[in-house]
């Protein structure tokens, strides 16, 4: 019996994008440009911030979605790791004493 082959719909597989950006990265220029400009409405320069916020971070994050849709996930990822590794590890490095302190895992027993 030869094995059924099952499409993968494009649309099940896209980033989850909003106004070109990531949708969280959008959503948090927003809403510190509405929280700049609202308090203050009659105030012109916190109508300039709030729009070059808002600007400034829908071109950053359309900047970054262009070059990886999911490069927040990658980034958040990344920064979870960072207690763990150092910056040059080496599975062949022969740490000292007060080296292998400073790597160990974070609420492991030394």
């Amino acid at each position: 019996m030869p094995l059924r082959s099952v499409p993968i719909r494009r649309s099940g597989v896209r980033p989850n994008l909003f106004m070109g950006g990531d949708r969280e990265l959008v959503m948090m220029a927003g809403v510190a440009s509405a929280g700049l400009i609202g308090p203050a409405i009659n105030e012109p320069k916190a109508w300039i911030a709030g729009l070059v916020i808002w600007f400034g971070g829908l071109w950053a994050a359309r900047l970054m979605a262009k070059s990886d849709p999911l490069l927040r996930g990658v980034y958040m990822r990344h920064r979870s790791y960072r207690a763990y590794y150092a910056a040059r590890s080496t599975p062949f490095r022969l740490n000292s004493r007060s080296q292998r302190k400073r790597y160990n895992e974070p609420g492991k027993k030394k």
